[in-house]
């Protein structure tokens, strides 16, 4: 009985122990909804009370549409605020460098030749604080600038009105509606590029420097600060510049020239075009009578007898170049404990003022008919010294260097870096591909004729400019990191997206960047060593950085075989394809390849001879389309001017790896010739550059330089020494 006891005593354990779980499984189950239940019985009942108590505000008729729309102000200002700090908060990035220090340097610039071509940096003639400058001088400032300077808060929307309603009057723009505090934030932090993201990075800049400085700092580093054409930055530099004296000591009439040249430095400098000055000094005199800061009587005397400036030559620093250059000073001397230095430049002034009067003759000539309105070009010589930067057609115009700063889409241009990437893994020239239809990611690229070829050589891909083939090679082939990596290798320094359009040229870059990658071509595929400095010395003369003894030796980006392979396909290409405008005379051999993007918003040519790289981009600043505008016409022929001007009189080098590289009087040289008979009709007019030295007498000293560099110094004998030194 025991056991039997024992043996039901264990068959009952395991059925309470399932009981005593399901047990308190429901007790949670009735805990949970009753909890639901009360919460949301509960909520209910306190939405009732809420609504109860809100009734007691309910308005009816007119006070009704009053509240409704302060309502929808309410819900629309909290988004409009929420817009705005988005807005703002790219703009108050541009606050954290260090803007304040841009000018501790004071640069003197020199050209390759050692002679003065401008200064940056700190303003050569010392700041002038406000309380000491000429009241008439400031009053000009302010009734032609911004009238309301010491009332407004940074954006003067009275001003802005007034400004609108004058240029409605006169049918166009004759007044401008942006606050000194505005210009100032433009100077120190942006660009002139005209853009509505530019706008608004203004507008909320002008308020950060309004919160942040006083009126009488803004207004100073606004003089200070601002281009006064000449090469001049800042009032004080500019007075001494064209009238040969302090700040403060200048006339009515001096004051108000300059003050008018805060507008267009290059259009009213009075050393270029006196009459114009002058002319703008009767606006600003006018504009302080009707400001009511001067009468008639007191500004009668200088309209009568206008200011009268020094004689200056109307030679022009290369200032594009100088604003590039004086950044490059920035990054490599800021280790050095002087700030005041001699910089020896690479710039070549000859095939600057070529290189600008390439540009300027193919916008004044053809600009009107393409619909373009703006150039940039750079020119790097065999070694990577830059010898010529055009950022545009007018500096005092617009600061913004488009050869540096604009990103814009290569097209056609950058297929030379994924056939480079082809050629380094191992396929030629003669490589077959197929043109046919291609669809990568659910996108189907076309060629410009939406035509197909079929099986074709890669040599006659590039050359025709195919656009399947080069998708076809990043699709199956590459891929788009090696694309992007062969990029970098190159030198270009613009990040590039990786995208799966970016064969065909849609991710942006800048002209520098074209001609840096490009250069590798006739440096024999070895980095081409961009820079633009060439020696940093203090005023004592010591040398504190040479480019030749303290950056490395170039590396090698292309294989021999890749760089051979891209320079013979390259070459055939101003021969028999895309780009036969920029053949060169006398049958000098170039490689090169031209670049139209969507909608003709962009023209490029980027081509080499075994001396200089070029490259070419023309556009305009809006983004909007030209006139049908392609690689192969306006830059094409531009980079032809340039380049037969700068290869005259000079010794000839070899674009490696390919036959016959220098001209022969065969073949090339007929070919060339055959091609400029094609396009004398429409080639700008051909600049001459003046033989000062034979390339045979330039072989010769360039071989007497490099023995003296190359021996060994003398040894000097101590006691012969001392022995002559005795009486």
């Amino acid at each position: 009985m025991g056991r039997a006891g024992f043996s039901v005593q264990n068959t009952d354990k395991p059925e309470e122990k399932p009981r005593l779980k399901r047990h308190y499984l429901l007790r949670i189950d009735s805990w949970i909804d009753s909890t639901l239940w009360n919460a949301g019985f509960r909520a209910v009942d306190m939405w009732e009370d809420i609504t109860i108590f809100f009734r007691r505000f309910r308005v009816r008729g007119w006070k009704k549409l009053f509240f409704e729309v302060l309502g929808e102000g309410m819900t629309l200002g909290t988004a409009g605020t929420v817009l705005l700090l988005a807005l703002a908060l790219p703009a108050f990035e541009e606050t954290k460098k260090d803007w304040r220090n841009r000018g501790d340097f004071a640069v003197t610039f020199l050209d390759r030749q050692g002679n003065v071509i401008g200064h940056r940096g700190i303003i050569h003639e010392n700041s002038v604080p406000i309380d000491e400058l000429p009241d008439h001088f400031i009053k000009a400032v302010l009734a032609t600038e911004d009238r309301r300077f010491f009332e407004h808060f940074g954006i003067d929307f009275m001003g802005l009105a007034r400004a609108m309603s004058e240029n409605a009057r006169a049918g166009g723009v004759v007044q401008g509606g942006s606050t000194i505090s505005q210009q100032l934030a433009k100077n120190l932090f942006l660009t002139n590029e005209r853009s509505l993201e530019r706008k608004i990075k203004e507008a909320f800049l002008s308020l950060w420097l309004e919160a942040n400085l006083s009126k009488k700092e803004i207004l100073t580093l606004y003089l200070d600060r601002a281009y006064m054409g000449g090469g001049t930055f800042g009032a004080a530099a500019a007075s001494q510049f064209y009238f040969g004296k302090p700040l403060t000591e200048v006339t009515l009439a001096e004051s108000a020239i300059l003050a008018g040249l805060f507008k267009a430095p290059a259009k009213y400098a009075p050393h270029v075009n006196l009459p114009a000055a002058r002319a703008r000094a009767n606006v600003v005199l006018t504009n302080m009578v009707q400001g009511g800061l001067m009468t008639e009587g007191q500004v009668i005397a200088a309209r009568r007898n206008p200011a009268t400036v020094i004689d200056r030559d109307e030679a022009e620093a290369p200032d594009f170049f100088l604003d590039w250059a004086f950044d490059e000073v920035q990054r490599l001397a800021y280790r050095f404990p002087d700030h005041t230095l001699v910089v020896r430049t690479t710039i070549d002034m000859g095939l600057q003022h070529a290189a600008e009067a390439a540009v300027e003759s193919s916008l004044r000539e053809y600009g009107e008919g393409y619909k373009v309105r703006q150039g940039a070009l750079v020119m790097i010589e065999n070694g990577g010294a830059v010898r010529a930067m055009v950022g545009g057609r007018d500096y005092g115009e617009s600061q913004f260097n488009r050869a540096t700063k604009a990103l814009r889409q290569p097209g056609s241009s950058f297929k030379v870096y994924t056939y480079a990437a082809a050629m380094e893994k191992g396929m030629t020239p003669e490589t077959t591909v197929v043109d046919g239809p291609v669809t990568w990611r659910g996108w189907s690229p076309q060629n410009y004729g939406r035509s197909y070829s079929g099986r074709v050589t890669l040599m006659t891909a590039l050359a025709k400019s195919i656009n399947t083939v080069p998708v076809r090679l990043a699709k199956d082939e590459l891929g788009l990191d090696a694309i992007v990596d062969m990029t970098k290798r190159m030198g270009v320094e613009t990040p590039i997206r990786k995208d799966k359009t970016i064969p065909l040229g849609t991710s942006e870059l800048t002209v520098l960047d074209q001609a840096t990658g490009y250069a590798v071509f006739p440096a024999g595929g070895m980095q081409s060593r961009r820079h633009g400095i060439a020696q940093i010395m203090n005023y004592s003369g010591k040398v504190l950085y040479d480019f030749e003894r303290d950056e490395p030796p170039a590396e090698r980006v292309l294989s021999e075989q890749a760089m051979s392979s891209m320079n013979r396909i390259l070459v055939t290409i101003p021969v028999n394809g895309t780009a036969r405008r920029a053949a060169l005379d006398n049958g000098i051999v170039t490689g090169g390849k031209t670049g139209t993007t969507q909608a003709y918003r962009d023209a490029w040519f980027v081509g080499f001879t075994g001396n200089y790289t070029t490259a070419v981009w023309f556009g305009n600043d809006d983004y909007t389309s030209t006139a049908n505008m392609t690689g192969g016409s306006l830059p094409a022929m531009t980079f032809k001017t340039l380049m037969d001007y700068a290869h005259q009189g000079i010794e000839l080098r070899a674009i490696p790896g390919i036959e016959n590289p220098l001209p022969t009087g065969t073949r090339p040289q007929a070919i060339a010739k055959a091609e400029k008979g094609k396009t004398d009709a429409k080639t700008i007019p051909e600049l001459v550059r003046p033989r000062s030295l034979s390339a045979e007498s330039t072989r010769i000293l360039r071989d007497i330089q490099r023995m003296l560099k190359d021996a060994a110094p003398l040894a000097v004998d101590l006691q012969t020494t001392a022995s002559l030194a005795k009486p």
